[in-house]
């Protein structure tokens, strides 16, 4: 255990996250999941919709949020335009909070060597969702940057998850628990994360006990109904840090018609601090 200790003082990344999770009391991530048919009207009279309304929500949130998490198909569904709203998003982050690049990627080799060149290089995420389907020769172009975090899907919050993750091995455990186990064989870097949805909650703290060394990207609460308080208390580490609850919807759209962007911003702060003085209870 002290070894480990020892290798995650070297990457900056987590550290920098982990040093904002105490300082703040918080796990919330941002997920900024843009979509312009969602947006207020305010914003949709300006040059940039979705940029402008990125930019909201990050002065709404910068107080309470450690991390926040881009989820490219918004952007790329916008094609050329959309790239360029993601790039700038990106620029206005604080820097003090994890970037994630929602992008879940992974392919053979020499195909993943460019993913992690675009996202850890050309824009400079300092973390991003990957896929493990293909095994190690398609992910170790990522865990090579071993000052980013990388969140491999694991046990999902979608109903979906049970056509694969959950589904039962010779060996006796399930697919989620052959991933698990993988991801911290790659953990050589403290650089692996696994993403567990908060709609598992029931299974979070048993994930957690047999990871204790990775960090947590968790989704699903609001509005895919995991628990707030459940997610926040199984999926700390030891020293109460190395997780983060994504919430997305359940921030960024709030109930109301704006006249104003200041009016907006108020509505998104006042959810994003209920949400940080609920994860209180887990520190």
């Amino acid at each position: 255990m002290h070894s480990i200790a020892m290798n995650i003082s070297t990457n900056v990344t987590r550290n920098k996250v982990n040093a904002q999770i105490t300082a703040k009391r918080s796990l919330l991530c941002v997920g900024l999941d843009s979509d312009p048919a969602k947006i207020p009207d305010i914003f949709g009279r300006m040059d940039r919709p979705v940029l402008a309304f990125n930019r909201s929500v990050i002065r709404a949130t910068a107080n309470h949020a450690v991390a926040y998490k881009i989820n490219t198909a918004f952007y790329e569904a916008r094609g050329i335009e959309g790239i360029s709203d993601m790039q700038n998003t990106l620029e206005s982050l604080p820097s003090e909070c994890l970037s994630i690049a929602d992008a879940k990627r992974a392919d053979i080799g020499n195909t993943s060597r460019m993913y992690a060149k675009a996202f850890f290089e050309h824009w400079a995420f300092d973390a991003i969702t990957a896929a493990p389907y293909m095994g190690t020769d398609s992910l170790e172009p990522f865990f090579d940057y071993d000052n980013k975090l990388i969140f491999v899907l694991c046990l999902t919050s979608n109903p979906g998850s049970a056509d694969f993750e959950e589904q039962q091995l010779s060996s006796g455990g399930t697919l989620y628990d052959a991933v698990l186990e993988k991801v911290q064989e790659w953990n050589r870097n403290n650089n692996a994360g696994i993403v567990v949805g908060a709609t598992k909650s029931a299974l979070l703290g048993e994930i957690r006990k047999k990871a204790p060394g990775l960090f947590f990207l968790i989704p699903g609460v609001g509005a895919q109904g995991g628990s707030l308080r459940d997610s926040s208390l199984s999926g700390l580490d030891d020293n109460k840090e190395s997780a983060l609850i994504n919430v997305s919807r359940g921030v960024i759209y709030p109930q109301g018609d704006f006249e104003s962007p200041e009016a907006f911003e108020h509505a998104v702060r006042i959810q994003a601090a209920a949400l940080h003085e609920e994860m209180h209870t887990a520190f």
